[in-house]
Order: C-alpha cells, then sequence, then structure tokens
C-alpha cells in the first residue's frame, strides 16, 4: 500500500507567513444561521471568504513571480508540478547551502526537495530570522541539471539580507517552478516518493498556495 505524506501548512484566520505581508482573514460570507432563510426548516449551508496575499502557507512561485512576460500559475503544464520524481536532499552545512553530495546527474526532471527542518519553527518569530538557505551556485548547478521543481522547508529559499534575490531569479529565469514553506520532509524518503504541487487555475498571479503532498 502506498502513503500519502500531507507536507503543506494548514491556513489559518491570522497566522504570519513572510514577516511584512498581511496574514489571511478567513470570515463567513453567508453564516449557517443567516443562510436559513433560504432554505426548508433543518437545511443550512456555509459560504466562506477568505482575503490573503497569494503567498499565504505553502505556496509555489511561477516565473512570472519574477519575470513580467514569463508563465504565470494559470500556465502551469499539470506534468511540471505533479506525480515528479522526488529527490530529498538534507544539507548538514547550515544556513547556508553551498553543496550537497548527491550526483547532479541524477536530477534532472526531478522535484528536489531540501529538508532542512526549519518547519519546526512555523508559527513562532524564529521562523522569519536566521533561516536556511541556497547559494547562488547551487542554484545555477540545480538549473544546469535541469531539475523539474526545487522546494524547501524554510522561510525563503534565498537569503533575505540578498536583495537581488539570486536563486528565485536563476531558477524562475529556466522555467523552474520553486515550493516555500514545506513541512514534513522528515517522512520522505531520499528518492521514490512522487510529489505533488498544485495550485488553484487563477489567471494573472505569480504565486499560489498549494496542497503538497508526496506519494510512496
Amino acid at each position: 500500500m502506498s502513503r500519502l505524506i500531507d507536507l503543506s501548512h494548514t491556513i489559518e484566520h491570522g497566522m504570519r507567513t513572510y514577516k511584512g505581508l498581511p496574514p489571511p482573514a478567513i470570515s463567513d460570507h453567508l453564516s449557517r444561521e443567516s443562510s436559513r432563510v433560504h432554505y426548508a426548516e433543518g437545511t443550512e449551508f456555509q459560504i466562506g471568504r477568505i482575503e490573503m496575499v497569494a503567498n499565504t502557507g505553502t505556496y509555489i512561485d511561477s516565473p512570472f513571480h519574477r519575470y513580467p512576460n514569463a508563465p504565470d500559475i494559470s500556465e502551469f503544464a499539470l506534468e511540471a508540478i505533479a506525480d515528479l520524481h522526488c529527490v530529498v536532499l538534507r544539507p548538514l552545512d547550515q544556513p547556508r547551502i553551498d553543496h550537497f553530495g548527491f550526483a547532479i546527474a541524477k536530477l534532472k526532471g526531478c522535484a528536489v526537495l531540501f529538508h532542512t527542518g526549519w518547519d519546526e519553527h512555523w508559527r513562532t518569530e524564529r521562523y522569519f530570522t536566521g533561516h536556511p538557505y541556497l547559494t547562488a551556485r547551487v542554484a545555477q548547478q540545480l538549473v544546469d541539471a535541469q531539475a523539474a521543481l526545487v522546494g524547501i522547508d524554510s522561510y525563503n529559499i534565498d537569503s533575505t539580507e540578498d536583495k537581488t534575490r539570486p536563486v528565485h531569479s536563476a531558477l524562475l529565469r529556466a522555467g523552474i517552478p520553486i515550493v516555500e514553506h514545506l513541512c514534513n520532509l522528515s517522512s520522505l524518503p531520499d528518492e521514490g516518493a512522487r510529489f505533488f504541487a498544485v495550485p488553484v487555475k487563477v489567471k494573472g498571479m505569480g504565486s499560489f498556495p498549494v496542497r503538497a503532498f508526496a506519494q510512496f
């Protein structure tokens, strides 16, 4: 029997994903109580409402997030974000991840996920500072390896001290989607799982939350 592992954080009212961005506001558009006037006795419905920025929870970045004329999330081919062979890398050198001990040739067409363990700080102030990140050197290696997708269980795949965002720039320029704020990567094998991170098909969005999961 195969297993399904949820790799996504739950989006909750008032939670913060990224410092400086507003948290989601979740409420009723139509409450169960107020819906009763529209239906027969004993029948009620709830219609929810959420206001949030696109970079909330576990989300995927498309090339449009960085480059104005590049594809947005509505233009992802399903083959680019679903049922991908998954390789989990567990770098020991942190927070600056400048190399990884894995054969680059084996990463072609794979979802490459960096397991740093930083998700243990989710919903705490610690999450926002000193987080693990990739260097431009590693980003270029992933581009050269023709990785299909790159993810990390950290606050940002780039150092937030570097305003040029070299990792986002290199990966998204090459058309490689990025998934940030993953969790539960400790539950995955180093190789052999299949990875899925599919957003809602919205035009004009560079990023959007996903229900990321793996099957093995």
